[in-house]
């Protein structure tokens, strides 16, 4: 694999071929993936051309055996690891066919051309996500937040994961619209929260504490 192909987080990763990061765990773990298509140097990330390789072992896992798509991945990979190695995802659509991204297996033909063009919608939409949100120590701490306001970008994907509708996001944050909310989504979970220091919560300007008495807790009877 050639040294400047990109690579990816476990949680961009994830995100780019469409899986869980426990997925993309397992597939090192268990040496599903050829070493070439990941690195174990300062963290593990994973060459992002593995993306359709991943997403494939996972989705196709109600169609074949893990032995199938083991054997099947060994022998794609050998055609779109060095092919892809020098192509940068975005131009995937351009600089290759449906055909370079299928194989024969005795009766059985396999493509991995959707799982290809997926890859590179998701890895532009990070790409999108990842310019639309600004970190700025003067802007709540540095705590992520969408460019051009204070809103923090994963407040917005929390709301989205217990399931509130995009209507309500809408209402309460004004100036969002769904293409802003799902890009939200997409940094939340490319760009956990995990590690970082919960930020305080901070009081609106001019707001005035009234009365700083203590209430005892009530015992039980």
């Amino acid at each position: 694999m050639a040294a400047d192909t990109e690579l990816l987080t476990l949680p961009e990763a994830a995100v780019v071929a469409s899986v869980t990061v426990r997925d993309i765990n397992r597939v090192i773990d268990e040496k599903i993936l050829p070493e070439r298509f990941y690195t174990l140097e300062g963290g593990r990330h994973l060459h992002v051309a593995a993306c359709p390789l991943v997403g494939f072992y996972f989705h196709a896992a109600k169609a074949l055996t893990s032995e199938e798509r083991g054997l099947l991945i060994r022998r794609l990979s050998d055609r779109i690891g060095p092919g892809m190695a020098h192509r940068p995802i975005a131009r995937w659509r351009k600089s290759s066919r449906p055909a370079d991204w299928t194989i024969n297996d005795g009766f059985l033909t396999v493509s991995l051309w959707e799982f290809a063009i997926g890859a590179e919608d998701r890895h532009a939409k990070l790409a999108e996500a990842r310019e639309m949100v600004v970190e700025d120590p003067d802007i709540l701490d540095g705590t992520p937040v969408i460019r051009g306001t204070r809103i923090p970008v994963h407040d917005i994907a929390a709301s989205v994961a217990v399931g509130l509708s995009h209507e309500r996001i809408r209402s309460a944050y004004s100036g969002l619209d769904d293409r802003v909310i799902e890009l939200a989504t997409i940094y939340a979970e490319a760009t956990p929260l995990r590690g970082r220091p919960k930020r305080p919560v901070a009081l609106p300007s001019g707001t005035k504490i009234v009365s700083e008495r203590k209430v005892a807790r009530r015992r039980l009877a």
